[in-house]
């Protein structure tokens, strides 16, 4: 009886550790370099990405207003620009069309898609 217990409780605990990595580890995740700002020409992360460790005051033309998801891998830290915020126009002009925090990845945004033209780091949004 023992052994039963001991079994059931293996299984438990199996199945208590798989689930937990399966929620720490999503699998929609965009692949986006470490400390790279990624850009997609489809939603979800589809299509052909561009990807900047850097501010890009010009896209290329592949990805200027052909943008429809984003990704944010920067590296955080104090004093660190983690932010990226996107622009409507080149060299930062226009307007905002979307900014995300480290980490954060955006799958479609209908008022930002296909607006993108140029991004910055920055401290916030």
């Amino acid at each position: 009886m023992n052994m039963k217990r001991i079994a059931t409780s293996a299984a438990a605990v199996l199945l208590a550790l798989t689930g937990g990595l399966a929620m720490t580890t999503p699998a929609g995740a965009a692949d986006c370099p470490s400390g790279h700002f990624c850009a997609w020409t489809d939603a979800n992360h589809g299509g052909q990405r561009a990807n900047w460790s850097g501010d890009d005051g010009w896209w290329e033309s592949y990805i200027a207003d052909e943008d429809s998801s984003w990704a944010n891998h920067g590296i955080s830290g104090p004093g660190i620009k983690d932010h990226v915020r996107v622009y409507s126009r080149a060299h930062q002009g226009g307007y905002m069309t979307i900014c995300l925090a480290p980490g954060q990845e955006v799958g479609y945004n209908g008022a930002a898609n296909d607006n993108g033209d140029s991004h910055t780091w920055a401290m916030s949004c």
